[in-house]
């Protein structure tokens, strides 16, 4: 295997044509210069210098390797200022994982800074929703999520906390609590309600806890993939729903919308992570934007 340095030794001496002339270079000895040439030579198996006067120069096998001598530098010199940029949060690619909700809430603020940040970042946005994208930033195939109420994070997963987000009932406008300001939570026991599809989902979870925990499981009559969705069945007077504030900003005009209590579900959201990636340029910027959103929302 060819040695990169004693390729770069090469070149010195049949660009400055002296082993002499290439150790005042390099700041060596002639003898270590020699000694380098030596070496590239038996791994080589042929003469690579040829001594001409007072000076040397290359065989056709040198003139070969020190071309390539030539192009290795300009590769790494190349690799070095990526590399040098990719740190400075220039360039390079940033995967990035989100449900739904927040896909509209914190997301295009947050990508938006970024791009005036680092103009020069690639971003891969995907939409995992339902799912639990926690994993794919454990194995980093993904570098940020946004995540809601995790239980437990992947070993390596560091998560940040955003905000807080209460979900609110949203009753037809003719329900008979409509007239209150703020609902126990245990008066909608007997309802009809509009549950979440697929029921697997976190945010699901939060209404059920919610529900043990004033006493009752929610009587789910119709199912909805989406939160426009269900307020259209509420409106319809199909049932009730609970919605998360963030997924409010368009409220169906044939339902109200009110706070609860006894108790108030709340879905925490994260960012999430890997340890050994959270102080890059890049990633730093996306997460004081989406901190800035989150505040915004608040």
């Amino acid at each position: 295997m060819l040695d990169v340095r004693r390729l770069q030794v090469l070149r010195a001496v049949v660009t400055s044509g002296s082993v002499t002339a290439a150790a005042t270079n390099l700041g060596y000895t002639p003898s270590a210069i020699s000694q380098q040439i030596a070496a590239l030579e038996k791994a080589t198996g042929v003469a690579l210098l040829e001594r001409v006067g007072r000076g040397v120069q290359p065989t056709a096998a040198g003139r070969l390797l020190t071309e390539h001598a030539a192009i290795i530098s300009r590769q790494v010199a190349e690799a070095e200022t990526a590399l040098a940029d990719l740190r400075a949060g220039h360039t390079g690619r940033l995967a990035v994982r989100y449900f739904a909700t927040a896909g509209s809430a914190l997301v295009p603020p947050a990508l938006a800074e970024l791009r005036r940040a680092h103009p020069g970042i690639q971003v891969d946005l995907k939409l995992v929703d339902p799912g639990d994208p926690l994993p794919e930033v454990a194995r980093g195939d993904a570098d940020l999520a946004i995540v809601v109420h995790p239980r437990h994070a992947p070993r390596g997963v560091r998560l940040i906390h955003l905000l807080d987000d209460p979900y609110r009932v949203v009753l037809p406008r003719g329900h008979r609590l409509a007239g209150k300001r703020v609902i126990n939570l245990a008066d909608l026991a007997n309802d009809p309600w509009v549950g979440e599809w697929p029921a697997g989902g976190p945010c699901w979870q939060i209404v059920l806890d919610a529900c043990a925990a004033a006493g009752f499981t929610p009587n789910v009559m119709v199912e909805s993939e989406d939160y426009t969705n269900a307020q259209g069945f509420v409106a319809a007077g199909l049932g009730v729903c609970l919605i998360p504030v963030m997924a409010l900003s368009n409220p169906h005009p044939g339902t109200v919308v009110r706070r609860l209590r006894h108790p108030e579900p709340l879905r925490q959201i994260h960012a999430a992570t890997r340890e050994s990636a959270h102080d890059q340029p890049t990633l730093t910027t996306l997460i004081t934007a989406l901190r800035t959103a989150a505040e915004a929302k608040r």
